[in-house]
């Protein structure tokens, strides 16, 4: 039987070089397989509805999946690898491809029967008016 000496610092060093490589797989690692999340700018228009715009380029309407429900809203979608150029030809892939979803919690004042949206070049736009009633009054002083 042989006898080997234990080495922390090795054994430690090891384990550094096991967690760096699954840190650059996990964000290198094949772009067809991960999700990814497409940019969305939200804000809130003078008449009183949310704006939410979210980049969504090279993809078609159809791919696009919308829902409302208990004020979350979630985009879907799934934007697919479609080039004539071999998957082995090329030098780098930077961007991603895959499905996709996001939610946003909205607050409960948004009217869900007049949400509105749509879709132009690679930019989707929804609007989410707010009821009526959440709407600020103004109220006149009498005499």
């Amino acid at each position: 039987m042989t006898l080997v000496r234990w080495d922390p610092v090795r054994e430690l060093a090891g384990m550094e070089v096991d967690r760096l490589s699954r840190m650059f797989s996990d964000s290198y690692g094949d772009v067809f397989s991960r999700t990814w999340v497409p940019p969305a700018d939200i804000y809130e228009t003078p008449e009183h509805e949310y704006v939410i715009k979210a980049e969504l380029p090279e993809m078609k309407r159809e791919d696009i999946n919308i829902t409302f429900e208990n004020n979350v809203l979630t985009l879907r979608g799934e934007r697919k690898f479609e080039h004539d150029t071999r998957r082995e030809a090329f030098q780098r892939f930077e961007r991603q491809y895959g499905g996709f979803t996001r939610s946003f919690t909205l607050p409960a004042t948004v009217d869900g029967n007049r949400i509105s949206a749509s879709y132009k070049d690679g930019v989707l736009t929804v609007r989410l008016p707010q009821r009526e009633e959440a709407r600020p009054k103004q109220i006149e002083v009498g005499e």
